[in-house]
Parts: structure tokens; sequence; C-alpha cells
């Protein structure tokens, strides 16, 4: 009975071979001849197509700085009319009798000047305030006198400085310079062209009472130019 019990604990402790085992392949590795070197595995390039917008070219932007300024010299296109030459040759007589008088030059020279600010300041700035009397006062009389005065003043100082235009051109033509190149000159025609305006319309004022402002209107606005007149004939009395 001890040997059997012996056996039986002998077959119980033998390990038993499994009936799943699977002999183990050789590598490939293992498979390759000794002899002979593996092959590098193929290297796979990743090939990136790459795509470039050109941008439109930027064009180039060229910025301009305009100035503008005001002066009375575009006026002169105004000036150069075809009548200076004619005008000149009129001229020129009386020019050569007034050389002949051996006037100081000073008096050539400033003469017209002086007594077209006369007629400026004298007839026409005390014309011009029997003017607004007239539209502005509540006195009768003095209305009266106003209109009796204001007609005789203006028309004075248009006769005064049509015949002192002569009286410029000839100081211009004594000291040999052009009549009609210059804002002076230029003011000075535009000037008399709306003083002769100015005293056709209170010929119309009976049918037309409305007019009356456009009388003032226009009168205050032929003062103001004849001052810049006066300041164009100051700087071109010092320009020579």
């Amino acid at each position: 009975m001890g040997a059997v019990a012996m056996a039986s604990s002998s077959l119980a402790l033998r390990p038993r071979a499994s009936s799943s085992h699977r002999p183990l392949r050789p590598s490939r590795a293992a498979a390759v001849p000794a002899g002979r070197a593996a092959l590098p595995a193929p290297r796979t390039v990743a090939t990136t197509q790459l795509s470039v917008e050109r941008s439109p070219p930027v064009s180039e932007t060229t910025t301009t700085t305009r100035l503008y300024s005001l002066a009375p010299y575009p006026l002169l296109l105004a000036a150069l009319l075809p009548g200076a030459e004619s005008v000149t040759a009129a001229f020129q007589p009386f020019v050569e009798i007034v050389k002949t008088f051996n006037l100081p030059d000073w008096l050539v020279h400033w003469g017209h000047p002086g007594n077209m600010a006369v007629v400026l300041f004298a007839m026409g700035g005390y014309g011009t305030y029997l003017g607004f009397r007239i539209k502005l006062s509540d006195d009768p009389e003095e209305k009266a006198k106003a209109k009796d005065l204001h007609p005789k003043l203006l028309g004075g100082m248009f006769f005064f400085f049509a015949a002192g235009a002569t009286g410029g051109v000839t100081a211009l033509l004594t000291s040999g310079k052009p009549i009609f190149e210059s804002p002076h000159a230029v003011t000075g025609i535009i000037g008399l062209a709306l003083l002769t305006v100015q005293s056709l319309l209170p010929t119309l004022f009976e049918g037309n009472p409305g007019l009356r402002g456009a009388h003032g209107l226009l009168g205050s606005s032929i003062m103001t130019l004849f001052l810049f007149h006066a300041a164009f004939g100051l700087q071109l009395g010092l320009s020579f």
C-alpha cells in the first residue's frame, strides 16, 4: 500500500506538457544568412506641395499738397488790354510836353496819389456818409440836405477820378513805366465802370423803389474797392 501511494504521488507531481505549446518561429533577422547584410528599409519621403499665392502689386500713392493763396495778380489778365499801345501813343505828345517843364521828381511821382487820396477820403467818404443818412435819418431837414449834397459830392468824385486817371497815366509814362500792368490800374478801371452803373441807378428809382437798396450796397462795395485801389497805388508808388 505504501508503494502504491508513493507512485501515485509521483505521478501527481510530474509536470504535464501543455498541448497548446507551439514552437517559436525564427525571426527574420535570424533567417537572413550570416554572410549578407540586411537591406535598409525603404524610406518614405513625404513631399509637400507648397502653393505660393502672389499678392497683387501695391500701387504707390503719391500725396500732393496744394497751397492756395488769395492775390490780386490774376487780375493782370484783365489789364492786358489791346488799347494799351494806342493809349500810350495818344499820350506821348503830352508826356513830352510835361517833360519839358522840368518838374521835381517827387511831384511827378506823388502828385497823382496825393490828389486822388483827397478826392477819395474827402468827397467819397463824406458823400458815402450822406448816403447812409438819407436812409437812416428821421429828420426830414437833414434828409433833404443829404439828398441834395450826396449826388453832387459823388458825382464830383467820379469826375475827378476819371480826370485823375489821365494824370496817373501821364505820371507812369513820364517815369517810363507800363500803364495797364498793375493791380492799381485794374482796380481803377473796374471802379470807374462800376461808378458809371452807380450813377445811372438813381434815374430808375421812381419805377423801381427796390433799387435804392441795391444802390446803397453797390456804393459801399465801390468805396471798398477804391480803398484797395489806394493801397495798390501806394504799393506801386513805392516800387520805383
